[in-house]
């Protein structure tokens, strides 16, 4: 039996393991399942049973939470994607980059790479943000490379944002880091909750299923 911490209410593992799975799947973070009761449950109480890419998007998803949509700065390059606080990330930055705050540059604290923060791109050396933003490099940089893949990879664009969106598992109803809630299917805006299309809302293949799940010991 699982025992939910503040509350003490008490569950089958599979039980517990379904309702995570299930709020996770629609964009929500897990609470105690008992009516009523709203403890958190807590990732590390639960980590022992869940499938590990799980977890991960359990410790994201109360990141996210834990900061305001104000706060949040992403690091641009494809492979680190890090998720910051701006104070904390131009603090960082101080000790590596002189005039920082005045010039926009950022050292992302996971992978170590500058970026700008207004065009947020990777660092644009010894050229001002109103120059970038108005030569061709910045028009193009990385346009078509970034569709090109975006198409084989069937990505899709928040039309709010613009930030690609990839579904690696779970339900066709995204919420994009940014708030912003649509269809991965056509592109279609959620509100409250509710879909404005006709597209289904999951496909079995895209699903955890208890055999592809690995326990972690």
């Amino acid at each position: 039996m699982f025992s939910v911490n503040g509350c003490f209410h008490r569950f089958c593992f599979s039980c517990m393991k379904q309702h995570i799975e299930v709020k996770l799947l629609g964009g929500q973070t897990a609470s105690c399942p008992s009516d009523g009761c709203k403890s958190e449950v807590k990732m590390e109480c639960c980590a022992k049973f869940l499938d590990p890419k799980l977890v991960d998007v359990m410790v994201q998803r109360k990141r996210e939470e834990s900061i305001s949509v104000s706060d949040k700065v992403y690091c641009p390059y494809p492979t680190c994607s890090e998720l910051m606080v701006k104070h904390e990330v131009l603090e960082y930055t101080k000790q590596f980059f002189l005039g920082a705050e005045q010039s926009g540059a950022r050292k992302c604290m996971k992978c170590g790479l500058f970026f700008c923060t207004q065009c947020k791109v990777q660092w644009h050396y010894k050229i001002s943000f109103d120059d970038y933003r108005r030569s061709k490099g910045y028009q193009n940089a990385g346009d078509g490379m970034l569709k090109s893949l975006a198409q084989s990879k069937r990505w899709r664009q928040c039309i709010k944002c613009n930030n690609m969106v990839e579904l690696v598992w779970g339900c066709y109803h995204i919420t994009c880091r940014c708030g912003y809630e649509f269809c991965y299917t056509c592109g279609a805006e959620w509100k409250l909750k509710k879909a404005t299309c006709s597209c289904p809302i999951w496909d079995e293949r895209n699903i955890i299923r208890q055999s592809n799940v690995n326990p972690r010991k």
